[in-house]
């Protein structure tokens, strides 16, 4: 299957001098730093890794002889 791009939602917000995140769509993926601009970096990289052992855990899952197949919303 080929790589899609996605969108997500970063949810960013300071607080007492560190910016905090949460990515929406994606329960798990938060992320805390000192700038706002390292928090996103934190959350993309974050992001990536959380999809990647979600997708993982799926083939895991689904064993062999399946199919990927995609789904708009």
């Amino acid at each position: 299957m080929t790589d899609m791009k996605q969108t997500y939602t970063a949810i960013v917000k300071e607080v007492d001098g560190w910016w905090v995140g949460w990515i929406e769509e994606i329960p798990g993926v938060n992320c805390q730093e000192h700038s706002r601009e390292e928090l996103l970096d934190t959350l993309k990289v974050t992001l990536v890794e959380a999809l990647e052992l979600n997708r993982q855990d799926a083939r895991a899952l689904a064993g062999d002889n399946f199919r990927e197949m995609p789904i708009a919303v």
